[in-house]
């Protein structure tokens, strides 16, 4: 507990947006993030007061980081297993552990378990990928078992010829895709469990570029079933914190599992004004086992557009601000404190209406402009 506030201490491994974000939910909450940053440059560093530097790897660096804390959680699925369950056998709250975290981390153990407890997913392999691509038809999609985010690690292989060198593939089929949609759900240690609504999320070059909620056109039935099996994975999986279900919707209306991520994801940043709970709030109050926030839209349509880096030189992006709010003033812009470099995500807008499409453009535009400069 924090002395001065009777609070708890949330520490949270890894700097990046996403411990930014969760630190301005703390601050409403009266909490005192702790945060273990690489660089005293990284997004929260530049805005949490209890900052320590060190790596994600270095188990004397995280065990030091987390004297003091009453609950350890992560910014990305990084963290060693062997680490997380030396530290946990030593007393240390880390959450979710590292037992439900492993299938984040690995896309093989992943497959390899939601196919033993029944959970649909595409077809794939893990052993001999030319054969398996002969038998489902090419071109399928090759990954690497860990490692990879933002397209990353995410191959289309025509044939063996695409196939890249590398010592740990997984191959899927490339399923005939309607759209993608997400999941996202917490859960507390004991069991709680909270859902938002479902949502769409727009691919760019294997880059989330926009966020649809709630998920327009979609079967009320099937936004059930994809909520539904959301909280079953959860729940079977031990998982407790944001847990997001990165979902396929077939042309042929089945519902099949992505990816997995247990933090808070970009699929939900849209909550932070779209709905009365932001996942970073709903995040904290799971790994403290407060009880539940309403997931409830605050209105009709909700849209976010991720902000990615353009071309270096150019109007600045103080510049860019002022012309944005100019524009449009009821976008909201969350900025990450990023150095811009081409195609790396700098931030998001979101904006809130009663018309989808109105809202689609205004995000749009918003983030057009943030990414290069503003438009006549």
């Amino acid at each position: 507990m924090d002395s001065r506030t009777g609070l708890p201490v949330v520490g949270m491994v890894g700097g990046g947006q996403l411990a930014r974000m969760t630190h301005q939910a703390a601050i409403a909450l009266g909490q005192s993030l702790r945060v273990l940053a690489v660089s005293a440059d990284d997004g929260a560093a530049l805005v949490a007061a209890d900052v320590t530097i060190g790596r994600h790897d270095d188990l004397d660096a995280v065990r030091q980081f987390a004297k003091g804390c009453d609950v350890v959680t992560f910014d990305h699925e990084h963290v060693p297993g062997d680490l997380i369950r030396t530290l946990a056998a030593e007393g240390i709250t880390l959450l979710p552990g590292a037992d439900a975290l492993r299938y984040a981390q690995n896309k093989r153990d992943m497959r390899t378990h939601l196919a033993e407890l029944g959970i649909p997913v595409p077809r794939w392999t893990a052993g001999d990928i030319k054969a398996f691509g002969d038998e489902v038809g090419w071109p399928i999609i090759v990954k690497t078992a860990t490692g990879g985010y933002d397209g990353r690690g995410v191959f289309v292989a025509h044939s063996i010829a695409d196939i890249p060198a590398h010592d740990d593939l997984i191959g899927e089929e490339k399923v005939e895709l309607k759209r993608e949609l997400a999941a996202v759900v917490a859960r507390s240690p004991l069991g709680q469990v909270a859902a938002y609504p479902i949502v769409e999320t727009v691919q760019k070059d294997g880059i989330c570029v926009e966020v649809l909620a709630p998920a327009p056109g979609l079967d009320e039935d099937l936004a059930v079933e994809a909520q539904r099996l959301a909280i079953d994975i959860a729940t079977r999986l031990g998982v407790v914190g944001v847990l997001a279900v990165e979902l396929f919707e077939t042309t042929d209306g089945r519902i099949l599992v992505n990816e997995l991520a247990m933090r808070p994801h970009n699929s939900a940043h849209w909550t932070i004004e779209g709905a009365r709970t932001s996942q970073f709030e709903q995040h904290l109050r799971a790994v403290l086992d407060y009880p539940m926030g309403d997931t409830r839209l605050t209105a009709p349509a909700v849209v976010m557009a991720n902000v990615l880096g353009g071309a270096p030189g150019g109007m600045s992006i103080d510049e860019r601000l002022h012309h944005l709010f100019a524009e449009e003033p009821g976008a909201k812009v969350h900025l990450y404190g990023k150095q811009v470099r081409p195609g790396r995500k700098i931030g998001h807008v979101t904006v809130l209406g009663d018309d989808l499409e109105d809202c689609r453009r205004r995000a749009a535009r918003a983030a057009r402009i943030l990414e290069e400069g503003y438009e006549h």
